[in-house]
């Protein structure tokens, strides 16, 4: 990293293409995450290149396979998930607290499920995995309640007619967070039918995020998470 470019002033590092921010950590708790879709590819590279060097850790969400191929080219270490279309590199051990249940209606879900549990891992959290089980057969859900209620908080994903959230909200105790994805035949309208039922939802205690958007539920459920783990 050119330390001419640091500004100490104001936590801006200014690469011409791209003004990062290196000081988010000390105000909001966690380091600038890098949206990967659609930049250059040397853009991408100069980005996670410096990030990493400044933060000792970097996050990308949105790579394709052939950024997460090129990504991890340039940073050695690096990991690519295709499923999540996330990119990260940061120190291998690290103890991750508390417990977060990302949980999904169907199979067609956990693309956007994967996203939101990786950025809770990446930024030290626990999230427990409960895919499938969905409201059409909700002896599957009812089977993994003890799991669910046993976090500090839920992510529940959903397509089609977006009706989780709403039956978890029922059940637990903890907040929800609802993530409407675009799973679905054409009245889904690309998620607009999920998003609509779980901002309309009768259930308390559950939040909505935009359509597909994994990474703004992690980041939230990641935010809850830790104030449960700091007042226990």
């Amino acid at each position: 990293m050119d330390e001419s470019l640091l500004n100490e002033n104001n936590g801006i590092l200014d690469l011409g293409f791209a003004r990062l921010d290196t000081d988010r950590r000390s105000r909001c708790g966690f380091d600038e995450v890098v949206y990967c879709s659609g930049k250059e590819d040397e853009y991408l590279i100069e980005i996670f290149k410096t990030l990493y060097n400044d933060q000792g850790r970097v996050f990308g969400t949105r790579a394709d396979k052939r950024q997460g191929e090129l990504l991890k080219k340039a940073l050695p270490g690096l990991v690519y998930d295709e499923v999540s279309k996330t990119a990260f590199l940061k120190p291998e051990k690290e103890e991750l607290i508390g417990r977060i249940a990302v949980v999904t209606a169907g199979t067609a879900d956990i693309a956007v499920a994967e996203e939101a549990a990786r950025t809770c891992e990446y930024f030290g959290s626990y999230a427990e995995r409960i895919y499938d089980v969905g409201v059409s057969g909700l002896h599957r859900l009812l089977s993994k309640v003890d799991n669910i209620r046993a976090a500090n908080c839920v992510i529940a994903v959903a397509g089609m007619e977006g009706a989780l959230p709403s039956v978890i909200g029922g059940l637990v105790f903890n907040p929800v967070i609802a993530v409407p994805t675009s799973v679905g035949y054409g009245a889904n309208l690309g998620g607009i039918s999920a998003l609509l039922t779980m901002i309309n939802s009768c259930a308390n205690g559950i939040s909505v995020v935009n359509i597909d958007n994994g990474f703004g539920a992690g980041y939230n459920a990641v935010q809850i998470n830790r104030l449960a783990c700091k007042n226990n």
